[in-house]
């Protein structure tokens, strides 16, 4: 056979290309319509209520993934059940029409009772093209390249409604736009950032080196998000890390005491953040909010950036130090060695911004030897903190009058 093919443009429509094959040996033929564009930003529905004869000479393009529907009579053809056409409405229900009446022969012997149903519902679809009561036909077409005529072009067409709308995933699968599969969850943008370390360059603070600082969001259990910053320099080999809280400053401040009375409290996870203070009663120490910066650690490792603290400083245990200062630190960090593990004590942290937490380890149970007290800010830690001057409502200008 020969097959013809034909770039054609609709009026008020688009470019498509037209195939016809016909055989000479048997006198078959066939005619389909593929889109010459792209498949469209987005998907196209058109809704017709046909209430005369004229109705039914539309021309109407219908491509492979285009559904057909006539709710009269519950009445749908399937996308991708079809090949594309060029046609009318009438065309549309005689094709539905052959479809139905190719099997029939078969059915009747088999099975007699569907033979019946069928023939009973082609019988109906023949009236429609009488349309001696209006009905209604829906073209719906994903991918935005179907098309029913409207006669009235430029004008306004009351019985044709065209509606323009968004895929959904399955949809967009369906014409091969997804790679993955449909019933994929959707991505979220939160949990890739949960999942991945991001990394970003700066300078090293110690040689100002090109170094890179990696960034993790971590959920931390029976607590909140925080955001780990390490800084590894190449260069020097200076290395540092900083915990910033992933959450707003809580409605009230946080003062947790834990009970120091066994070497397994070492172990236990904290959180100090940026504006906690850390108190130890029993050794008449006191480290200030910024002092450490926010760190992400054990009760151990929190004691002993302490130390380090005071046994790096210059001005204490240096040369510059003053033989009574070094032998009173001297004595303290002995004092601090001795609270991991050999006598007891309290250690407090007091956090005016809630953002600061310490383990339990009996959790979701209370913890008898850690106690957390939430209580109001003072005027002053508000200040430090710049709540005071902080305007969350009503802030927006008011307009000016006569404007």
């Amino acid at each position: 056979g020969v097959t013809r093919l034909l770039l054609t443009r609709i009026p008020f429509f688009k470019e498509i290309i037209v195939s016809s094959f016909s055989c000479d040996s048997c006198s078959w033929s066939n005619t389909e319509i593929q889109s010459a564009g792209r498949i469209q930003e987005q998907g196209v529905r058109y809704t017709l209520a046909i209430t005369s004869r004229q109705d039914m000479n539309r021309e109407v393009v219908k491509t492979d993934c285009a559904s057909a529907r006539i709710p009269e009579l519950d009445f749908e053809i399937p996308a991708f059940s079809q090949k594309g056409a060029l046609t009318t409405i009438e065309g549309i229900i005689d094709r539905a029409v052959a479809g139905l009446e190719q099997d029939q022969p078969t059915r009747r012997v088999t099975d007699e009772e569907v033979a019946r149903k069928i023939d009973e519902f082609i019988g109906k679809l023949r009236q429609l093209k009488e349309v001696n009561s209006p009905f209604t036909f829906i073209l719906d077409d994903p991918s935005g390249n179907s098309f029913v005529e409207n006669p009235h072009a430029p004008q306004r067409d009351e019985a044709l409604v065209v509606t323009h709308y968004r895929r959904s995933p399955q949809q967009s699968a369906m014409l091969g736009l997804e790679g993955e599969e449909v019933d994929a969850k959707p991505p979220d943008a939160a949990e890739d950032l949960r999942d991945e370390v991001l990394q970003f360059n700066t300078n090293c603070p110690e040689c100002n080196a090109p170094a890179s600082t990696n960034m993790k969001l971590v959920q931390i259990p029976h607590f909140k998000e925080v955001i780990i910053m390490a800084t590894n320099c190449d260069s020097c080999g200076h290395r540092t890390n900083e915990v910033k809280s992933g959450g707003a400053i809580e409605p009230q401040g946080t003062r947790i005491t834990l009970r120091i009375t066994d070497p397994s409290d070492m172990t236990r996870d904290i959180l100090k953040s940026e504006t906690c203070s850390v108190e130890i009663p029993e050794l008449e120490f006191e480290l200030g909010m910024g002092a450490l910066g926010g760190k992400f650690t054990t009760l151990e490792g929190l004691l002993k950036d302490i130390r380090d603290l005071v046994e790096k400083n210059p001005f204490t245990l240096g040369d510059s130090s003053t033989p009574s200062r070094t032998g009173k630190l001297q004595e303290f960090i002995g004092k601090l060695q001795d609270v991991k593990g050999k006598s007891q004590a309290h250690f407090i942290m007091d956090d005016p911004a809630g953002n600061s937490y310490l383990q339990n380890v009996y959790a979701p149970e209370e913890d008898p030897e850690l106690s957390v007290q939430r209580y109001e800010r003072t005027f002053e830690q508000n200040e430090e903190l710049g709540l005071n001057d902080m305007k969350t409502e009503g802030y927006e200008p008011e307009a000016a009058p006569g404007r």
